[in-house]
């Protein structure tokens, strides 16, 4: 069977390989045989190198690649790195602080209560105020001075004014003690007692009725205040009621108390010695009664501290 020989050569180059079904018949199949056998080496060898060709170029390719990276890592411009916060401290814990030590306290003594009643001494008299002759006592249709049972009242009408003065008494520096019972009293009505007084003139100690006390100069029906008026726990609002009243006299100097308390002081020359009595007055629309009990008299050994003047 003769074959195309073009035919045979284009499938030769096609497939590089002359079937061996189609060379039977032909001596140039023989031929074609080893060339194929001989091309057959030569393709091998060309795969062969081809392979290593491609794995050449791989190897290649990496260490461009490679090669290139490393020289952008080292032509790359160096990122400055971020500058380290240095952390805040910690804070430090004091466990056992330091205590402040504590400034020493000066406490001063209290001073004592000044006595108010210097020089007290000897009582000079005592009147339970049981003999009607050592009082003035009187009685009319508009007032009444009576000892009785112990006591000297004085009672009067509504507007009327009346006082009671112990008899052959002088005294100068002392204090004087007399109890005070008021037992109809109201408002503006007052009580209270003399001291150093005589028939037309003295000091006149007033409690008011209305809770207040004050001290008057009185002489021949005309009166000058010493002392206005003024507030006191210890004066009876009214009747009935109890007040033990005193007076401290020395010099120029008086100081009132009432139920041994000290209430003020006033000072006057006017009268140095004299007597003391009672008194009661009534300055409403009504009467006023007020009982007396139970006067004493002290001595006094006091001499007042010289004042030196200032320049």
């Amino acid at each position: 069977m003769k074959l195309n020989h073009q035919f045979l050569l284009s499938f030769k180059k096609a497939a590089g390989r002359v079937p061996a079904k189609w060379c039977v018949e032909t001596t140039r199949c023989r031929h074609v045989n080893r060339r194929r056998e001989v091309s057959g080496q030569n393709l091998w060898g060309y795969m062969v190198n081809a392979h290593q060709l491609r794995s050449l170029l791989l190897l290649a390719m990496a260490w461009l690649i490679t090669g290139c990276t490393v020289l952008d890592v080292l032509l790359a411009a160096p990122t400055p790195a971020a500058p380290t916060e240095t952390p805040p401290p910690s804070p430090t814990y004091a466990w056992f602080p330091p205590s402040s030590t504590p400034t020493p306290q000066v406490f001063l003594s209290p001073l004592p209560t000044p006595e108010m009643r210097p020089g007290l001494g000897g009582i000079t008299l005592t009147d339970d105020l049981s003999d009607p002759s050592t009082w003035d006592t009187a009685a009319s249709d508009e007032a009444s001075a009576v000892i009785e049972n112990g006591r000297l009242t004085l009672a009067v009408k509504s507007q009327v004014y009346m006082r009671g003065l112990r008899r052959d008494l002088l005294i100068g520096d002392a204090y004087v003690e007399i109890t005070a019972l008021p037992g109809l009293c109201r408002g503006e009505d007052s009580y209270g007692m003399f001291f150093r007084a005589n028939a037309v003139a003295g000091y006149r100690f007033s409690l008011y009725c209305n809770g207040q006390v004050g001290v008057e100069r009185v002489s021949v029906g005309k009166r000058q205040v010493l002392q206005e008026p003024m507030p006191s726990g210890d004066a009876p609002p009214g009747a009935p009621g109890e007040v033990r009243l005193g007076v401290w006299a020395v010099g120029t100097e008086m100081r009132l108390f009432l139920n041994d308390r000290y209430q003020f002081s006033v000072t006057d020359a006017n009268y140095s010695s004299g007597t003391v009595g009672v008194f009661v007055n009534s300055a409403g629309s009504t009467a006023a009664t007020v009982s007396f009990s139970d006067l004493v008299v002290q001595d006094i050994l006091y001499v007042p501290p010289i004042r030196t003047p200032q320049p």
